[in-house]
């Protein structure tokens, strides 16, 4: 299989650490994806890391001319979607930094690229799935431990630091809750198994640093089918003189115990146990090469590309609510995943630019 990369943002490790994994996986081409981007420097990436793929200066060539079955995409934000449905669209798979798409519009422009390609696979690079501790305490759930899942609570905490460029604007950046908080929401979706019904959030740009539009914390509360209820504590306070650049924690309460993912740890508290137990965090799959090898036919990711339609719409649901500062709904209209989004009372269509929100 040979493998393309466009672009140099966010997660590239997780294409990197998989394709260790995978020694007859060939990255065979790269393209930087932006101007921003110089294009020495993500070759200089890929040589440090073994690779000695062909460089391409636009990525619509290396889409055309580079033998590529499958494509990550790691570009500008905005890109995100465009540059995803031109790999549709060339019937290759796409494994794409999230979130996938920054609005709703370019999201429901991205199911429909995907559904008319017939064939092509998704996923995102929401790697925290496959992150130990939060993979050990998901099984935990998932057999049973704590009963059924009533109640939820998520973390995703940063250091601010130095920010890029893009990250100062809506436009390029998307906001914080899609970036950040992505990740929480997908535990939220992924621990509980259950539609999204309603999400209340709000955000503040107070305390950034000068860095013009960027959200620094950020709070959502959901409600889920069942009346299950979920909230997603979001911030970039975390001091710099912290020894993690990030802080991310998850507490899921059932009718029979309570789990907790604290500092990589997992704890567990059952009705019938002798008091709180810790459980040694374990997973060997990988992101992407879970990936692959979904897609060679040999076994199901652990994210799929309804889950991925699922929590980018949840996640821009929330910021819409924290833009317009009102409840919003979600209302499924067809089976599964896949959902219709709007707001309690606002007249503006699903996908129609929010008042106020730069972007």
């Amino acid at each position: 299989m040979n493998i393309g990369l466009i672009g140099n943002r966010g997660h590239l490790e997780y294409v990197f650490d998989g394709l260790n994994r995978r020694p007859l996986v060939k990255l065979a081409a790269i393209a930087s994806g932006s101007d921003e981007v110089e294009a020495a420097g993500l070759l200089a990436y890929c040589q440090m890391e073994g690779h000695e793929p062909q460089l391409f200066s636009d990525y619509r060539q290396l889409l055309d001319d580079a033998g590529i079955d499958l494509v990550c995409i790691a570009g500008p934000f905005e890109l995100h979607t465009p540059m995803c449905l031109e790999a549709f669209a060339r019937g290759m798979h796409v494994f794409c930094e999230k979130p996938v798409s920054i609005t709703l519009a370019e999201l429901a422009d991205l199911k429909a690229g995907f559904q008319a390609s017939g064939r092509v696979q998704l996923s995102a690079m929401m790697g925290l799935r496959y992150d130990p501790a939060f993979y050990t305490a998901w099984e935990l759930v998932r057999n049973g431990a704590i009963g059924e899942v009533r109640l939820l609570n998520a973390q995703k905490s940063y250091k601010l630091g130095w920010r890029p460029a893009y990250y100062r604007q809506r436009q390029t950046y998307g906001g914080t809750i899609p970036w950040v908080g992505s990740h929480a929401i997908d535990w939220i979706y992924w621990f509980s198994q259950a539609p999204f019904e309603t999400v209340r959030a709000s955000q503040s740009r107070l305390a950034n640093r000068g860095n013009d539009s960027l959200e620094v914390s950020a709070l959502c509360q959901f409600k889920l089918a069942g009346e299950i209820q979920a909230s997603v504590s979001i911030d970039y306070l975390r001091p710099e003189t912290a020894p993690t650049h990030g802080d991310d924690r998850l507490r899921v309460a059932g009718t029979a115990g309570v789990v907790e993912v604290r500092q990589g740890k997992v704890l567990l508290i059952q009705e019938a146990g002798a008091g709180e137990q810790e459980i040694q965090p374990r997973c060997e799959r990988q992101v992407f090469s879970d990936f692959i090898d979904q897609v060679e036919g040999r076994q199901a990711a652990l994210l799929s590309a309804d889950d991925v339609f699922t929590v980018t719409e949840a996640c821009l649901l929330a910021q819409l609510s924290a833009d317009e500062e009102r409840e919003m709904v979600f209302q499924v209209n067809t089976p599964g995943p896949t959902s219709l989004l709007t707001g309690r009372n606002r007249r503006a269509r699903p996908g129609e630019k929010p008042s106020g929100s730069g972007g």
